[in-house]
């Protein structure tokens, strides 16, 4: 008797795979929450092993405190975050002792006497949430980003936030002389207003 022969595999239409394939890709990228991290971008300074500790006034020194409730106090008085802001700006452009030009405020004896001198030191209880860390951090980084894009701004015709981004973008060197120019002006204004933000060690109950 003779054997039947066995037909070919019947062939996979693969044009109909990839179409399913392709189908199913768009629906995991339109169904799929990608987590966005919370964080601060922000330059630590350099370690020194045994820093020395400068003699400050204690009204050059506004005490920013986070409680284990997120309860804002600011020199041990309630304040709301959305305040925060306001506050730190007041405080770092006080020009208690009149040597700032290109100050707004005015002088008040209880506040810095420059922006050079002003000090702003963050607590944040061990129990503190990480969003309301994140929150006081962004706004006391705005007051400074704001005076620094003011008087930039006035000096210079750009913001600060636009010329850093472009004194530290590697796309600047290919421009001659760009980042020859901006270098200057980025560190007067960082000389004018100083990012002096400290940070103490969370308190543990």
């Amino acid at each position: 008797m003779a054997r039947k022969e066995r037909g070919a595999p019947p062939e996979v239409n693969a044009g109909s795979m990839a179409d399913i394939a392709f189908l199913l890709l768009i629906f995991f990228l339109v169904t799929t929450t990608i987590g966005v991290d919370q964080g601060i971008n922000r330059l630590l300074p350099r370690y020194e092993p045994n820093p020395q500790v400068p003699i400050v006034n204690e009204k050059n020194i506004l005490t920013v405190l986070v409680n284990k409730d997120n309860q804002l106090l600011v020199n041990e008085k309630l304040v709301e975050l959305k305040d925060l802001r306001q506050t730190a700006i007041d405080f770092i452009e006080n020009n208690g002792d009149g040597t700032c030009s290109y100050c707004l405020e005015k002088k008040d004896p209880n506040l810095s006497q420059s922006p050079q001198k002003a000090i702003i030191s963050l607590n944040n209880d061990g129990q503190t949430s990480y969003g309301t860390y994140i929150a006081v951090q962004n706004e006391l980084v705005g007051a400074y980003n704001y005076l620094r894009d003011r008087e930039c701004k006035k000096r210079y015709g750009m913001t600060f936030t636009e010329m850093d981004y472009i004194y530290n973008d590697p796309a600047s060197k290919a421009t001659e002389g760009l980042v020859d120019d901006l270098k200057p002006k980025v560190e007067k204004i960082q000389e004018l207003i100083p990012m002096r933000l400290s940070e103490a060690e969370p308190k543990k109950n």
